[in-house]
């Protein structure tokens, strides 16, 4: 299967401000996703300033966290960033599953983009791929996916043609 990635150099967000939520469960995993995700927005633009991560126990808290920072209404996207791996009961199903949802109710409630950088995988081999390895890093390319779509829409409120 081929790769859509996004053009990296493209992106732009300087001013934009952006809200990370980062699991600490399977933190090795995570971590490394964390460092995709800073890396991007450095180079993107964003300023350490104009943006915050907030660490979480894992992925099931994680909608909670975005919906809290999305009522804040300073965020222009927010990124999700957790480590999901299955294991011999349907509990991955549940965690994966509500966290998915959780993510996009807060999107759409709030009409603010949220990276989706949850990984859900059968392993930790595969786990690790998609965090820095073969697969590439999928908390950069949730940032990246974050911000173009942050910078497509006009702020709420704008008028038409605003960004």
């Amino acid at each position: 299967m081929s790769h859509l990635r996004l053009s990296a150099a493209a992106l732009s967000a300087v001013g934009l401000r952006v809200g990370v939520v980062a699991a600490r469960f399977n933190q090795e995993i995570v971590d490394a996703l964390l460092a995709g995700a800073v890396a991007a927005l450095d180079r993107a633009g964003v300023a350490a300033d104009d943006r915050d991560i907030v660490r979480v126990a894992g992925a099931w808290e994680i909608p909670v966290a975005l919906e809290r920072l999305a009522r804040r209404g300073r965020y222009d996207a927010l990124v999700a960033l957790a480590a999901v791996v299955r294991g011999a009961t349907p509990h991955f199903d549940f965690i994966a599953g509500e966290c998915s949802r959780g993510c996009m109710d807060v999107a759409l409630r709030h009409a603010v983009p949220v990276g989706f950088g949850v990984l859900t995988c059968d392993d930790f081999e595969q786990a690790r791929a998609r965090a820095g390895g073969d697969a590439g890093n999928k908390g950069e390319e949730a940032v990246d996916a974050a911000l173009a779509l942050a910078l497509a829409l006009p702020p709420p409120g704008a008028p038409r043609g605003a960004r």
